[in-house]
C-alpha cells in the first residue's frame, strides 16, 4: 500500500499438552517450544512492528517459585531483542547445570525463566497513545492466589470505552488508566475474581483453604468468565489470555471481525492471527488449521483439553476484508486466490480508461504488496485477448488488426516503480521534505514511450492519497507517458474504522476530501451543516448520517474529483483514478464481507456513533481520534 497504515495487531500462543519433559526427550532442545513462538511471530511482523512482548505461565509450581515470566520491548527488531534475552537465560542455564540439566524439565522450571507450559506472544502496532513499554502487551493482572493472575494480549479496538470504564467504576474500581486494553482486563480479571469466589464458596466448608487452590483451580469455568465480561463489548477483536493456574483462552468479537485460527493434536494447541505462521511454524496442513468461530472463545483448561464454547450469539458475519486486501500475508492460499481475483474484477474498467488501446499501455504495480492483485489482472487481460481471438479464429467476426500480430501479443509489463529504503526524508523543513518526498520511490527508465504510452499502475488501496501526490505520481511523469491510470484493488474509502485499523479522521480520507470538494463547488456546503446537526444531536443514534455526504454524487464523479486532488501543477500526464466496486469486492471476498470503511455499514452500534463524531471533530476542527 503507497499510504502506509497502521493496523491490526498479531497474537501467538502455543500449549503444551504433554509433561516439559516429554519435548525434551523428543526434540532434544529447551530452546525447541521458543524457537516455535519465535517463528509464530515473526512470521506476523506485518501485523505490528512498534513493539512485542512474551509471557510464558508455569503450571504446578511449588509455593515460592516464580511461575509468570514476561518480556516487552519496543526496540526496533523487538521480537529479535525479546528472543535474544531469554536465549541468554538458556545458555546461562547450560552453564550452570550442563548438557544434561537443561534437559531435566523439572530442574529448568525449578530454575529458569521461560521454562512453562503455557506461552503468549503480542506484536504492536501502536494505534492509540504513546508508544512505550508500558503500552506494549502482554498486559499483567497480579494476586497472591495463582488462579486470580491474568495475563491478556489482543488484537481489539473497543469503541464504548467510556461505558466500560463507568461499569468498572459502579463496581467500586478505581481503574489506573481509561483505554480499552487496561479497561478490558480489569473486567475480566472483576469476574475471574468473582469466579474464584464462587467456588471458594461452594468447597469452603469441605476443604482446607490450602487444598480449596487446587479446586479452585481445576474447576474455574473459563467460559462462564467470558460470557460475563464480554457482554458490554462493543468493537472487534481477538484476545488472547492466561490464567495464573495454567488455564488459557481466546476470545472473539460476534461479527468476526479480527480474525483468530488454531490448530491441535495431541502436543500442541496453537493459535495466530494468520494461518500461514500457524503452517510455517509446525508445518501442518492447512485443512488442519480451524477458525475460531465469532462470539466463541477456544478455552484450554488447565489439565490440556480444550474446545469451543459460545460466549455472545454470533452476529452476521463482518469478518475485516481488509485482511485480504492488504494486512494479512499473501501466503495464505485462500488470500492468494482473492487478490488476483481483486486485479481480474478491474478488467472492464481499466480497459475503458485506456480506450481499449493494449498496444500503447505499459502495466505495473505500486511495490510491493500489490503484486498479487497485479498478476491477476494481468490474467485479466490474458482471458480478454483470449476471448477477443476466439472471436475473430472461431466466430469469424471481422477485425481491423493484423492476424499474427493479435496471436503474437502480449501485455506490455514492466517494473516502473521501486522504493529507495536507503533514502531518509529527515530534513525538518515543510517545502524541502516535500521534494525529499518526491524521490522516495524510483523508477526505470526507457521503457516508456515519451508521449504514447499509457501507464496503468494497481495499488492496493489508496487511502490519504499523500504518498501518490507527493512522490509515486511524481516520479511516474518523468517517464513522460502520455495517460497515467492509477488502479485501487480496494473500492474508496470513506469512513474511519474503528475496530483496529489507524484510519480515525475523515479529513484523512482523500475520497472524503474529493466528495467536500464537489459539495463546494455546486454550492451544496449547506448539507454539511446539516449532516453535522444530526450528528451533534442525535448521540446514541444507530444510523450512519454522514452517508448523506457521498449520496448526492456517484462513484465516478469522487474518483475524478480525486484524480483532481493528486495532479499537481507540475504534472504533465493526464491522469485518471480507478476504485474497485463494492459488488466486485463482495464477489471476490465473499466469507469475509467486514466492508464499512467503504459503505458506512458499521456491524455495531458503537461504530456508527465514532462515524457521526469522527465528523463533528471534523466541522468543529478538532484533530482527535473518535474514539
Amino acid at each position: 500500500m503507497s499510504d502506509q497504515i497502521k493496523h491490526e495487531c498479531g497474537i501467538a500462543m502455543i500449549r503444551l499438552r504433554k509433561d516439559p519433559q516429554y519435548y525434551l526427550d523428543k526434540y532434544g532442545s529447551p530452546l525447541f517450544i521458543p524457537n516455535k513462538l519465535y517463528v509464530l511471530m515473526q512470521k506476523q511482523i506485518n501485523r505490528g512492528q512498534d513493539g512485542a512482548g512474551v509471557a510464558n505461565i508455569k503450571i504446578n509450581t511449588s509455593p515460592g517459585t516464580r511461575y509468570i515470566s514476561r518480556y516487552r520491548s519496543i526496540e526496533p527488531q523487538a521480537v529479535n531483542d525479546i528472543f535474544e534475552k531469554i536465549q541468554k537465560k538458556y545458555k546461562k542455564a547450560k552453564k550452570q547445570a550442563g548438557e544434561k540439566g537443561v534437559l531435566d524439565a523439572q530442574w529448568m522450571k525449578e530454575n529458569v525463566a521461560f521454562t512453562g507450559e503455557v506461552w503468549l506472544g503480542h506484536l504492536r502496532y501502536g494505534t492509540h497513545g504513546e508508544n512505550s513499554i508500558e503500552t506494549c502487551h502482554p498486559f499483567l493482572k497480579q494476586n497472591n492466589w495463582r488462579s486470580r493472575n491474568l495475563v491478556m494480549a489482543g488484537n481489539f479496538n473497543m469503541t464504548n470505552v467510556e461505558e466500560l470504564f463507568g461499569k468498572l467504576v459502579e463496581l467500586g474500581q478505581h481503574p489506573k488508566e481509561k483505554t480499552d486494553t487496561v479497561t478490558v482486563m480489569e473486567k475480566i480479571g472483576h469476574f475471574l475474581d468473582e469466579e474464584n469466589q464462587r467456588i471458594f464458596d461452594k468447597y469452603k466448608h469441605e476443604y482446607s483453604n490450602e487444598q480449596l487452590t487446587h479446586v479452585i483451580e481445576n474447576e474455574l469455568d473459563v467460559a462462564r468468565i467470558l460470557r460475563r465480561s464480554c457482554r458490554d463489548f462493543d468493537g472487534g477483536y481477538a484476545m488472547a489470555g492466561l490464567i495464573g493456574n495454567g488455564s488459557s483462552f481466546v476470545v472473539r468479537d460476534p461479527s468476526g471481525i479480527r480474525p483468530a485460527y488454531y490448530f491441535a493434536d495431541d502436543e500442541f494447541v496453537v493459535v495466530a492471527s494468520e494461518k500461514p505462521a500457524i503452517k510455517s511454524a509446525f508445518n501442518v496442513a492447512y485443512n488442519e488449521i480451524k477458525e475460531i468461530q465469532p462470539g466463541h472463545a477456544l478455552v484450554i483448561n488447565k489439565d490440556g483439553s480444550f474446545g469451543e464454547h459460545e460466549i455472545l450469539p454470533a452476529r452476521e458475519r463482518k469478518s475485516c476484508s481488509f485482511e485480504r486486501i492488504y494486512f494479512s500475508r499473501g501466503t495464505d492460499p485462500d488470500i492468494y486466490r482473492e487478490r488476483k481475483l481483486l486485479g481480474k474484477a478491474l478488467i472492464p474498467q481499466v480497459l475503458k480508461a485506456i480506450d481499449f488501446d493494449l498496444k500503447n499501455t505499459v502495466f505495473s504495480y505500486i511495490p510491493n504488496t500489490a503484486e498479487t492483485a497485479f498478476l491477476g489482472m494481468i490474467e485479466g487481460l490474458e482471458d480478454y485477448l483470449a476471448a477477443k481471438r476466439k472471436e475473430i479464429l472461431l466466430d469469424g467476426k471481422p477485425h481491423l488488426e493484423d492476424l499474427e500480430e493479435l496471436l503474437n501479443f502480449r501485455p506490455r509489463v514492466e517494473k516502473l516503480v521501486s522504493k529507495d529504503v536507503k533514502l531518509r526524508t529527515f530534513i525538518t523543513n515543510d517545502s524541502d521534505r516535500d521534494a525529499m518526498v518526491a524521490n522516495v520511490y524510483d523508477t526505470t527508465y526507457e521503457v516508456v514511450r515519451a508521449g504514447i504510452d499509457t501507464l496503468v499502475v494497481i495499488d492496493d488501496s489508496i487511502v490519504r492519497g499523500t504518498t501518490l501526490e507527493k512522490s509515486i505520481l511524481t516520479t511516474l511523469d518523468k517517464l513522460n507517458p502520455k495517460r497515467i491510470v492509477i488502479v485501487s484493488s480496494a473500492p474508496q474509502i470513506r469512513y474511519p474504522d474503528c475496530y483496529g485499523i489507524d484510519m480515525s479522521k475523515m479529513k484523512d480520507f482523500i475520497a472524503f476530501r474529493a466528495a467536500v470538494a464537489l459539495l463546494k463547488e455546486r454550492d451544496m456546503e449547506d448539507l454539511m451543516e446539516l449532516v453535522y446537526d444530526k450528528c451533534a444531536s442525535q448521540h446514541n443514534t444507530n444510523q450512519n448520517f454522514v452517508k448523506e455526504i457521498y449520496e448526492s454524487f456517484t462513484d465516478q464523479e469522487i474518483s475524478d474529483k480525486v484524480a483532481e486532488i493528486i495532479t499537481t501543477s507540475e504534472i504533465r500526464a493526464e491522469v485518471k483514478v480507478l476504485y474497485q466496486t463494492v459488488e466486485s469486492l463482495n464477489k471476490c471476498i465473499p466469507d469475509h464481507l467486514g466492508d464499512w470503511y467503504f459503505t458506512g455499514d458499521f456491524p455495531t452500534s458503537g461504530g456508527m456513533r465514532v462515524v457521526n463524531r469522527a465528523f463533528v471533530n471534523y466541522m468543529e476542527g478538532k484533530v482527535v481520534r473518535a474514539y
